[in-house]
């Protein structure tokens, strides 16, 4: 075993066993090299005042050499800034303002110990992460039976987890937190169990109350006390779209340092918060009482982004990291969540309305980008190809009754023409 491993590994155990025991095989036998290529030309970096021939870019003059087409347009930006690999853990400057971005929006994690976020590429290499680092053949994987597909090819196809599901709402239309606690405890013979928290939901945009938040901690704190140890996901990759009264918070900050047997890991990014999906932008962080326990997550996070994708893009972390330094960012994003707001309220006034109860019921949102529709009798398969086919409009089947529709991309102004369109492709097939 390499030495680095081994003093890793040690750092875990004796700051937590318990997380110790959460990590997959992969986990235990990742590390990031100390005396590799990265870090010869980190040194060199600093010491090398004369010629600095280590690292794998080009030079001209005293900064990377580029082409000026593409350099034209961004000439806002400056090379060095754009042009070089960015440190595997992300630039430093855009982790410690994503750090105070987190506390600043999420106030339970004042006092809270966790890490400084690493930089991944985007939320699913984020979950992708985490998916290798704790997950072996056979362990629990447990989320909703309302859910984004791809966790089943994360944590399923990938790791070969066993997926776990329970009703996302119980019969009154709240988060089936006694669902979450069943599962969980039905994990005691494994002692382990991975748990996947979306908020807001994809697909339904549901984000739970605070007393239902309380009900979801309880029931991981539940089961972290009868002995099983509890990795919690919180995939916000929805985070700040909150149209209603609903938690405002991730619960990461609740979670932290709750039980020695619960590891908080959340994922986020400016993907969906900041609206730039194509920059591939994303942070993975824990919380643990133990800072040894905490570095040695932080390097084995390394070491799987050093063996998958080697760093994240440097361009978009630079422009995400001006973007939230800018004296108008705050305005800017709150002027686009009152876009966003707006469509949701006029989707829950039409839906309200009366006007289509004869052909569909809606789960609950109150948050996010999507709603879901529950049709009456009629595969939303079909009406999906119908709408294709028929009306020229997409939507996305789930299930066998379940239709989801992303409000987020339709203006407010189009919204009931859109549903007056589903319903029309609805009752052409109930009454064919």
């Amino acid at each position: 075993m390499n030495p680095l491993v081994a003093q890793l590994n040690q750092n875990i155990q004796t700051g937590n066993e318990h997380v110790y025991q959460m990590l997959s095989l992969l986990g235990k036998e990742i590390y990031f090299p100390k005396e590799g290529i990265l870090s010869q030309s980190a040194e060199a970096g600093k010491l090398a005042k004369k010629y600095n021939a280590t690292i794998g870019i080009a030079t001209e003059g005293s900064g990377p050499m580029h082409l000026q087409v593409i350099q034209e347009k961004l000439s806002a930006y400056s090379p060095k800034d754009l042009y070089p690999y960015a440190p595997p853990a992300g630039k430093p400057e855009l982790r410690s303002v994503w750090r105070d971005k987190m506390l600043k929006e999420n106030p339970s994690l004042a006092g809270k110990s966790f890490s400084l976020p690493v930089v991944t590429n985007a939320l699913t290499h984020g979950l992708s992460i985490v998916a290798d680092l704790f997950t072996d053949e056979g362990d629990a994987v447990i989320y909703p039976d309302k859910n984004w597909e791809n966790y089943e090819l994360t944590f399923g196809i990938r790791r070969h987890a066993r997926l776990v599901n329970y009703p996302l709402f119980t019969e009154d239309h709240r988060f089936n937190s006694e669902g979450l606690r069943e599962a969980l405890l039905a994990q005691k013979e494994y002692g382990k169990a991975i748990v996947v928290l979306n908020f807001p939901n994809n697909p339904t945009g549901y984000t739970p109350g605070a007393e239902e938040g309380k009900a979801i901690v309880a029931a991981i704190q539940e089961a972290a006390e009868a002995g099983i140890n509890v990795v919690v996901v919180t995939d916000d990759a929805y985070f700040g779209l909150f149209f209603e009264d609903s938690l405002h918070e991730s619960l990461f900050g609740q979670l932290a340092g709750l039980h020695p047997r619960i590891l908080p890991v959340k994922v986020d990014g400016a993907t969906k918060e900041e609206y730039v999906w194509g920059f591939r932008v994303g942070f993975i962080t824990f919380a643990s009482e133990n800072q040894d326990v905490l570095n040695a997550l932080e390097q084995k996070t390394l070491g799987i982004i050093r063996a998958t994708i080697s760093s994240g893009p440097h361009p978009s972390q630079t422009f995400v990291l001006e973007a939230l330094k800018s004296p108008d960012f705050e305005q800017q994003k709150k002027e686009k969540f009152q876009i966003m707001k707006g469509r949701a309220n006029k989707v829950k006034a039409l839906l309200d309305s009366g006007k289509y109860k004869d052909v569909w019921s809606y789960y609950p949102f109150n948050s996010g980008y999507f709603m879901c529709l529950k049709l009456n009798g009629l595969s939303a398969e079909r009406l999906r190809i119908h709408l294709l086919e028929q009306y020229g409009v997409g939507t996305i089947a789930l299930g066998e009754h379940d239709l989801r529709i992303a409000f987020s991309c339709i203006e407010e102004e189009y919204l009931e023409d859109l549903y007056d369109i589903v319903y029309r492709g609805a009752q052409d097939l109930l009454n064919a």
